[in-house]
């Protein structure tokens, strides 16, 4: 299944693919994700600026009650929606800076590479699969207690 950034990074892409068999965050590689990074950043942005270009376009018009309600929920949805993708630019920024410093690709809790076919699908992960999971089942024990 495609996503979103996986489609937009396509218009942004060369046919170099990372791969195992080389030394792990080399230059090509970190221009890559650094790549894959900037243009999903790009198409975020550029559906922001059409969200907003249509929220000035005027308030809800419908007459009929059941309508403006639909309307309303839709745009509920659609500003959570944008709303998560701001977040989400935060983090693409953030793994735009570890690109800078030296830290992409490897795991804030271990120290180990993560895996790219991990960053790959997740550009902005910050742990492998084994600390992510680590993570996640500490938060349910906690939200248990």
């Amino acid at each position: 299944m495609a996503t979103a950034h996986s489609d937009a990074f396509a218009r942004y892409s060369t046919a170099y693919r990372p791969t195992a068999n080389e030394e792990f965050m080399n230059p090509d590689q970190l221009a890559y994700f650094r790549t894959k990074l900037l243009g999903w950043k790009e198409d975020i942005l550029r559906e922001a600026a059409e969200t907003m270009t249509q929220l000035k376009d005027g308030p809800i018009q419908e007459a009929d009650l059941n309508d403006r309600a639909s309307s309303e929920t839709d745009w509920g949805i659609h500003l959570r929606t944008r709303d998560r993708q701001r977040k989400l630019i935060a983090k693409i920024d953030s793994a735009l800076r570890r690109i800078e410093t030296g830290e992409y690709g490897f795991c804030e809790v271990t120290g180990e590479p993560i895996s790219l076919a991990r960053l790959e699908a997740r550009p902005i992960a910050t742990m492998t699969v084994e600390a992510q999971e680590r993570h996640e089942r500490n938060e349910r024990v906690s939200r248990d207690d």
